[in-house]
């Protein structure tokens, strides 16, 4: 049997147990609070494991939300992808695929601006961080494609609107992260930003 066809050992199987219930645990309780409020002592109680076995797996709180949300924010853009496919245009398939990501990213608000903030400006070198910005290209690859779908334009030409529409998607989340706006309210200023990128027709002459 070749090592890649191996069945985990007992080991390897406990390790992803404690990482599975962390993960839970962690879940749970960032649904219900803000992470600055959540202790990593209430996490580990909730997981069943040692304070000190949390810092076996994640470095930070910080990259323990990133482990979370990356999970979520992937649904998320699943989701979005079923239902850009009822859309009649482009705006609308754009918006589509991005309200499931700030419906995501505001619930709640506090970890969805801590969330950006460690995406954005976390450790290079953390492996959830570079899970979240591979999130992020598949987010933008696919306004890409909706955009070659839905207006014939090449591939180059909608990569450049779609890396601004990615922009705008995630720096409107960010300026939007109070309670005071609506997720109505933060969907329709990223329609208004994005009917401006979108060309108004089909393909160029």
């Amino acid at each position: 049997m070749s090592p890649e066809n191996r069945a985990p050992g007992r080991r390897e199987r406990n390790k992803q147990a404690k990482l599975d219930r962390i993960v839970a645990a962690a879940t749970e309780l960032f649904t219900q609070r803000s992470v600055d409020d959540v202790t990593t002592q209430e996490i580990s109680d909730k997981a069943d494991i040692g304070s000190g076995t949390l810092f076996l797996y994640v470095k930070s709180k910080g990259d323990l939300l990133l482990l979370v949300q990356n999970a979520r924010y992937a649904a998320a853009l699943e989701r979005g992808l079923a239902a850009a496919k009822d859309a009649a245009n482009a705006l609308d398939a754009v918006i589509a695929l991005a309200t499931p990501i700030v419906e995501c990213n505001r619930a709640p608000i506090d970890n969805g601006r801590t969330y950006l903030r460690e995406m954005m400006f976390g450790d290079p070198t953390e492996p959830n961080r570079a899970t979240a910005l591979s999130v992020v290209e598949r987010t933008q690859q696919a306004v890409a494609d909706l955009v070659t779908q839905h207006t014939g334009r090449d591939a180059a030409d909608a990569a450049v609107r779609a890396q601004v529409i990615s922009s705008i998607l995630f720096l409107t989340m960010a300026s939007h992260a109070s309670p005071e706006f609506s997720l109505p309210h933060v969907v329709e200023a990223i329609r208004r930003q994005v009917a401006v990128v979108l060309p108004p027709h089909g393909p160029a002459d």
